[in-house]
C-alpha cells in the first residue's frame, strides 16, 4: 500500500510544479485571467501556510512542514490497512512537498488558484484539503 501513496504523491508534486511554473512564465504578478464562471488564476506569492497565515514565518514555516512530514512518515511506518488511508496521506504528503519546494527553491509559495472572496491557493493545497477531508473520515470511521 505505500506504492499508493507514493504514486498519489509524486503526481501531486508534478501536477503542482508544473502547474506553478506555466503560472509564473504566463501571468504576471497580481494579474487575473478569466478561466470560467468565477474562476480566475493569477499569481500571487505566499510567505505564510494555508491561505497566507503565518506570512513573514520563513524558516519558521519551513520547519514546522519539515515536522508535519516526520510525523506523516512515522504515521505511515505503523502500516495503516485502510486504502483511503493510504490515499489520503499521499495526496496531504505530495501537497506538502509541493509546496516545501517552492519554499525552498524560490522562498514563498506560489498560489494561482482564485475565487471570489476567497485567498489564492494552488494544486498542493487542494490535494491536502482534500487529503485532510478523507483521513479524517477514515479515520472516524474506524473508530465508530
Amino acid at each position: 500500500m505505500a506504492i499508493v501513496a507514493a504514486s498519489i504523491a509524486a503526481v501531486v508534486i508534478v501536477a503542482d510544479q508544473v502547474s506553478k511554473h506555466f503560472v509564473v512564465r504566463d501571468i504576471n504578478v497580481g494579474e487575473r485571467v478569466d478561466v470560467i464562471g468565477p474562476l480566475q488564476f493569477t499569481q500571487t506569492h505566499n510567505e505564510g501556510v494555508a491561505f497566507g497565515i503565518a506570512s513573514g514565518g520563513g524558516i519558521l514555516v519551513i520547519g514546522l512542514s519539515l515536522i508535519a512530514l516526520v510525523a506523516l512518515g512515522a504515521y505511515l511506518a505503523r502500516g495503516p490497512r485502510s486504502k483511503p488511508v493510504w490515499v489520503a496521506s499521499g495526496l496531504i504528503l505530495g501537497g506538502a512537498v509541493g509546496n516545501l519546494v517552492d519554499r525552498l527553491r524560490i522562498d514563498h509559495v506560489t498560489d494561482f488558484i482564485l475565487f471570489p472572496h476567497w485567498p489564492a491557493f494552488n494544486l498542493a493545497d487542494c490535494a491536502i484539503t482534500i487529503g485532510v477531508v478523507i483521513l479524517t473520515w477514515s479515520l472516524l470511521s474506524e473508530a465508530e
